[in-house]
């Protein structure tokens, strides 16, 4: 089998990562028996992710999906991060060399499997060793993941959730953002819907301010999660990003694992003053990078579009 055609599985794992409205952010360019990760940045969200850090996320879970792919394929994977200071989209330089890593070829199984699962979750918590193995996989990235337990904590953090909401759908900047990222299916990204409802839809978000309706179902999500956490990392630079990517995939596919999948409540850290209230009620020393909601899914889940592989990889 072609160098080339393992290039292009590896690939397609790769980019069955989540990133933020679904953008798929990510260019893939071969280099000798290497992959090059570059940032799409025609597919950036300036008004919702202005410094692109969700951007730099979402490239850093499709790096760590890359690198369990190769090791279910018997291979190393070297990666050499933001390695060109005179090409800010070069993200990192992934050289398929050396052992393969039997934790990270485990935890390709679940690529495949790994939904954004929007419901809500079955009441059933997840025993405490899954907590543990959730950490610990944010911690082999370098971030760190912090429970949010105690009733009042989880309360402040709902309420951070329905401000968010509230501040994002006041904007019709915002709105207008989510409106154009909302396409059928077919296209293959973007927020999925049919196709006779798009329009419609479009239409409804540009023009309407759904913040308190949203963000009392936010609020609810929040407060009913089974599992509530935030993961973050100690510094806040695009290094940061891409481990925060990297850790959070690797915790996304550890629950997985444990029959558990996940959705996000981001936006407390996309509104910068919340993002300073986060932090204060978390660890002010550390950048919260993402708000999950975690649980055993009460049904099955569609996975979302992807664009083909020739769409993202130059062979």
């Amino acid at each position: 089998m072609s160098d080339t055609s393992r290039l292009e599985r590896l690939v397609a794992a790769a980019v069955r990562a989540p990133s933020s409205h679904n953008t798929q952010p990510w260019i893939f360019e071969a280099e000798g028996g290497a992959l090059r990760l570059l940032a799409d940045r025609t597919r950036a969200l300036p008004v919702n992710d202005p410094e692109d850090r969700e951007l730099t996320i979402s490239c850093g879970c499709a790096l760590f999906n890359l690198r369990a792919a190769a090791a279910a394929e018997g291979l190393g994977a070297r990666v050499t991060l933001l390695p060109e200071d005179d090409d800010p989209d070069l993200l990192a330089v992934v050289s398929l060399e050396g052992a393969a890593d039997g934790r990270l070829a485990a935890l390709a199984r679940q690529i495949e499997g790994r939904r954004t699962f929007r419901k809500a979750f079955a009441a059933r918590p997840p025993a405490e060793e899954v907590h543990a193995a959730l950490a610990a996989a944010a911690e082999a990235e370098g971030a760190w993941l912090d429970p949010v337990e105690q009733p009042e904590r989880r309360a402040a953090l709902a309420d951070l959730v329905e401000e968010g909401d509230a501040a994002q759908w006041a904007d019709p900047r915002w709105r207008r953002e989510l409106a154009a990222w909302m396409h059928p299916r077919r296209q293959g990204d973007g927020l999925s819907l049919p196709g006779i409802a798009v329009p419609l839809a479009r239409f409804a978000v540009r023009r309407v301010d759904l913040g308190e309706r949203v963000g009392a179902h936010d609020g609810d999500l929040a407060k009913a999660a089974p599992m509530l956490v935030v993961l973050g990392t100690g510094g806040d630079e695009e290094a940061d990003w891409l481990a925060a990517g990297q850790a959070l995939e690797r915790v996304l596919l550890a629950a997985a694992e444990a029959g558990l999948q996940a959705s996000y409540l981001n936006q407390p850290v996309q509104v910068p003053e919340l993002r300073t209230k986060l932090r204060a009620l978390l660890r002010p020393e550390g950048a919260p990078q993402t708000v999950l909601r975690i649980g055993y899914p009460s049904s099955d889940a569609a996975e979302a579009p992807r664009r083909p592989v020739e769409a993202v990889f130059a062979g």
